[in-house]
């Protein structure tokens, strides 16, 4: 009787790292285009993830997101991350419209040993493609942002933690009370990712007219 070979994905710290530090980058940009933070011909279309995904071509972004990224993957193999927010504000007012919540939880036992762990990479990319799909389709669970935003990324990090110099102390940038949505979550085995989008109430605002 023929025997059967199956090959297991064996998850390492740094690799987990990367995986995470990746989708943060193509997930910031997925955000970037669906809620319309910079024009549409700016983003160049690429395959990621078995999708089709766009990302900028705008120089000064770019190597924004790929500082944040490198940064994020040091503080990732370091289990030093708690979260990641992705904010979107007015560009008149700096008013908070959305905030794009990447909560993570950290094995600490493969910080702290080394130890690795196994899942497919195939599982890994499903759970990501879920949460693409999402950002791509939150046009239709999203209020219109129908006047020029910026953005800004603000970490959480354990208190031991030196900021680098390109950073700077924040306050949360927080919506008071939110309409939330939760996004699905994915999992490497080593971190666990968690998404979840607050936006502005804009029932509030009509009740604050009346």
């Amino acid at each position: 009787m023929a025997s059967k070979t199956v090959a297991k994905d064996i998850i390492t710290l740094r690799g987990s790292a990367a995986i995470v530090s990746e989708f943060f980058g193509y997930a910031a940009n997925s955000i970037l285009y669906n809620r319309g933070v910079y024009p549409e011909e700016s983003f160049g279309k690429v395959k990621k993830y078995g999708l089709p995904l766009l990302l900028t071509q705008d120089e000064g972004v770019k190597s924004f997101i790929a500082n944040l990224t490198a940064q994020l993957s040091e503080w990732l193999e370091a289990g030093k991350l708690q979260r990641i927010v992705l904010v979107i504000m007015s560009k008149s007012t700096n008013e908070v419209l959305e905030r794009w919540n990447f909560s993570i939880e950290t094995d600490n036992e493969v910080v702290e040993t080394g130890v690795s762990r196994e899942k497919s990479d195939k599982e890994i990319m499903r759970e990501i493609q879920a949460i693409m799909r999402q950002i791509a389709s939150s046009i239709t669970y999203l209020p219109c942002l129908d006047e020029p935003c910026v953005f800004d990324v603000l970490a959480y990090t354990d208190k031991d933690v030196a900021a680098p110099l390109t950073w700077i102390e924040s306050d949360p940038k927080l919506i008071s009370n939110p309409q939330m949505v939760k996004l699905h979550s994915f999992d490497t085995k080593i971190h666990k990712v968690n998404t979840l989008v607050s936006y502005k109430n804009d029932d509030d605002d009509e009740l604050d007219e009346q």
